[in-house]
């Protein structure tokens, strides 16, 4: 019977071998949670892979047979969504076996993930990067995210905010690790495609929307670069023909290195986990038998039974909105600010502006996580989330008219403005995250906080899908009205004359990445106000109202009833050898 729970050849990895002796100082288990979680973290800084990955055939522009933003866009989604279904799985595996076991687990999967993307962009198969990072990597994404939690609320029981917010403040930080580091190991492994000369140097040929080159070896695909796609490739460019193919992005190489790194620090970390000792508890504290606003409760509901009381649902949904409502502007984060402020101020909107614009997300999120989450520990749970909804939807709200009157007049004041209104976002959106597991653990208790967290994490799955699924829907309709409305006001003469193709091939063009509105901007009439910035105007008006629907959720909440109490001494010891 040792045996069996001691786990065979793996019995090392469990929590029964991994208890932490008398005078074991606590404040070491907090950096090995951090250490995976700004691993597991870098997830926020996927943004930053989706100009490679949209033009990995044309390397300096997008070519007709690569991947299409709202494609590569969906990979996070997917990552996020089995994040959401291995933590629900695992919650009451994590209880049964320790923080160690999943941990390593968590390891081989992000790592791996991330091997397995690189040859899906190597080998240009969509499938594989999905598999890898999305499903495989997702998994790992899950298992590093549920396995420090509960770990650390019964390490600090006097102190459940901060401790949440410790524990998750790394996934909000990762980006601000990766995002540089990312782009560095691009830049490492990139190779500039083959440069066949300016444009009017070339004879050029359009068929079914694509762009061939007329050469002595006879017809190659090709791709226009303008000077400022031509000057962000390694080195350098010029304006003019690239032929497709030809050159690298890094991508694949980075995902490579990056999965071999993350594995190795995710591993030692595992290893440094440690679980305290039946009845442990920090010297001189006392447990309060309740707040003033009477949610806390000494009681514990069993994993399954928390399912059954409407504040799991309650928790559900404020999650599941807060975090909709934020996620899909992190996915195109990166792409949202060029487009709203790069065409009305291009001097200040830089490609290096808008990538330390998701840096500084970054940043936001991981301090909100350990702020929000300390502040409830004095204010409470319920006061702070009503915060997060209250203030956030008139955020949101305000997007809209910063995006539109900026484009109007451009000025300081609207950037300024705009970046202020998200970073508080973003603020509130890592808070959410990190205050959540100490608001279960007031209302179930701590017996199972991991396993009831890891349920409720399905919220944030479900999230993965709708945000990225909002705002790229909402986008990709208004951009496609407003490029009809833009090619109803071109000459047909000058349409022609830039892209090869009559108007009446509209669709086509679009479909292969010729038209756009950029494209479509420089032919026309003068006056014509650009339709970008206002793409996401009724994106961020349906992310507040979700968060109208969270605020209410979170206003009816109520101390759990008793008949849903429950307690099971056995899985409150930990296995003796």
């Amino acid at each position: 019977m040792s045996n069996v729970k001691s786990g065979g050849a793996f019995g090392f990895l469990r929590k029964d071998h991994i208890v932490a002796k008398p005078g074991f100082n606590r404040w070491l288990v907090p950096p090995a949670s951090i250490a995976i979680h700004l691993c597991i973290g870098s997830v926020y800084a996927w943004s930053v892979f989706n100009p490679a990955l949209t033009k990995q055939l044309g390397v300096v522009a997008p070519a007709a047979d690569d991947w299409s933003l709202a494609s590569v866009v969906w990979i996070f989604s997917v990552a996020i969504v089995f994040l959401g279904l291995s933590a629900a799985f695992a919650g009451r595996w994590l209880e049964e076996v320790g923080p160690r076991m999943v941990g390593v687990v968590a390891a081989i999967c992000w790592g791996g993930g991330f091997v397995i993307g690189s040859v899906g962009i190597s080998t240009h198969q969509l499938w594989l990067v999905y598999l890898g990072y999305g499903v495989i990597g997702g998994c790992g994404l899950g298992l590093g995210y549920v396995s420090p939690v509960s770990t650390l609320i019964r390490w600090f029981p006097d102190r459940r905010g901060m401790a949440t917010g410790l524990a998750i403040m790394g996934f909000g930080g990762g980006a601000i690790i990766a995002t540089p580091l990312k782009g560095w190991l691009m830049q490492i492994f990139a190779k500039a495609p083959e440069f066949l000369g300016a444009q009017d140097a070339v004879m050029l040929v359009t068929e079914g929307g694509r762009q061939f080159a007329e050469t002595a070896a006879g017809k190659i695909e090709v791709v226009v670069a303008s000077a400022a796609q031509a000057a962000a490739l390694p080195g350098g460019g010029e304006a003019g023909v690239y032929a497709v193919g030809t050159g690298n992005t890094g991508a694949a190489g980075t995902f490579l290195a990056l999965g071999i790194g993350y594995f190795l620090v995710m591993i030692v970390a595992a290893f440094m986990y440690r679980v305290p000792a039946p009845g442990w508890k920090p010297a001189g504290w006392q447990p309060k038998p309740a707040a003033a606003n009477g949610l806390i409760t000494s009681a514990n509901v069993d994993i399954n039974q928390a399912l059954k009381t409407p504040q799991f649902w309650q928790l559900w949904i404020m999650l599941c909105f807060n975090v909709t409502a934020g996620i899909g502007v992190i996915g195109v984060a990166k792409t949202m600010m060029s487009e709203i402020f790069g065409t009305t101020m291009p001097l200040v909107v830089t490609a290096a502006f808008a990538s330390t614009y998701v840096l500084m997300i970054s940043v936001f999120n991981m301090l909100g996580r350990f702020f929000w989450a300390s502040t409830s520990d004095y204010i409470g749970r319920k006061p702070t989330y009503m915060i997060f909804f209250l203030l956030g939807t008139l955020l949101y709200m305000s997007i809209p008219y910063f995006a539109s009157t900026g484009s109007a007049n451009p000025s300081m004041f609207y950037l300024v403005g705009f970046y202020i209104a998200t970073m508080v976002i973003f603020t509130m959106y890592g808070g959410g995250f990190a205050t959540i597991p100490a608001y279960i653990a007031d209302l179930f208790g701590t017996m199972h906080v991991g396993g009831i967290h890891g349920r409720i994490l399905t919220a944030w799955s479900t999230a993965g899908v709708l945000g990225p699924l909002a705002i790229t829907s909402l986008r990709d309709m208004s951009v496609g009205s407003a490029i009809r409305d833009l090619a109803g006001r071109v000459d047909p003469a000058a349409f022609a004359d830039k892209f090869g193709a009559p108007l009446d091939q509209l669709d086509s063009l679009v479909a292969a990445k010729t038209v756009t509105i950029a494209k479509l901007m420089e032919i026309a009439p003068s006056g014509t106000i650009d339709p970008t910035p206002s793409l996401y105007n009724t994106t961020m008006y349906a992310m507040a109202a979700l968060l109208v629907v969270a605020f209410i959720a979170n206003m009816l909440m109520r101390p759990v009833k008793e008949h849903h109490h429950h307690d099971e001494p056995k899985l409150a010891r930990v296995p003796a050898e």
